[in-house]
């Protein structure tokens, strides 16, 4: 069945346009970027299924790299680059939404600025929050980027930061691509590590957060700091 074989209200770009685009699925507004499908199921069937492939969440569909979406019959590479431009449309916007500028009260706000540089990423990445004594952020600092299962950490480039923007409490957090929230070992040795040069200094570690497909760990909550 092709789209124009649906009554237009399940047609996705006229349902968008009667009733918006907060009343679509995830699937509808996958399809209005494929646009068609293949000759054997339209853009709205492709959607479903590529979602279905990737276990209902689009989260998982956000991560698909280009050769990746290009293995779904039906879409090429001008599609998926269509695809892949929208959704890092989306966290450039997050990025702007959660822009730290506010002071840091609990982890639910800290994850709210970290979520935006972390969510979607294929590797793990080291971040750290730099904080006054009133919990305001002085900067956000990206220090390490590793592979799909850990990252490498330089406490001695946390310190030397923490001093140069004379930051009294920290803040740190890295993804886990897998989606698995519970801290490794070398994750426990890393906090541990930096809380323990931070203490040198009069330096406080409020927490440390680890993020995955859409939430997070926190060490703080957790009693782990």
């Amino acid at each position: 069945m092709t789209i124009k074989a649906l009554s237009l209200d399940d047609r996705p770009r006229e349902k968008l346009l009667n009733s918006g685009q907060l009343h679509l699925s995830d699937a509808e507004l996958l399809a209005i970027l494929l646009g068609s499908g293949s000759r054997h199921e339209n853009s709205l069937q492709l959607a479903q299924r590529m979602l279905s492939e990737n276990h209902g969440d689009i989260n998982k569909v956000a991560k698909l790299s280009i050769n990746e979406l290009k293995k779904y019959k039906g879409i090429g590479k001008v599609k998926a680059i269509n695809i892949s431009a929208a959704f890092e449309l989306g966290r450039r916007r997050l990025n702007t939404l959660a822009h730290p500028t506010a002071q840091i009260k609990c982890s639910t706000q800290a994850f709210d600025v970290f979520n935006a540089k972390l969510s979607d990423l294929p590797h793990e990445e080291f971040w750290v929050l730099f904080l006054n004594r009133a919990n305001r952020v002085i900067c956000l600092k990206h220090l390490s980027k590793g592979g799909a299962t850990g990252t490498i950490m330089d406490t001695r480039i946390v310190m030397k930061l923490a001093l140069e923007y004379r930051a009294t409490g920290l803040m740190l957090a890295h993804n886990h691509p897998s989606g698995n929230l519970q801290p490794s070992e070398q994750d426990k040795i890393i906090t541990a590590n930096i809380k323990k040069a931070a203490a040198l200094f009069d330096i406080r570690i409020l927490d440390h957060l680890i993020i995955g497909d859409g939430n997070y760990f926190s060490f703080a909550d957790n009693g782990w700091i």
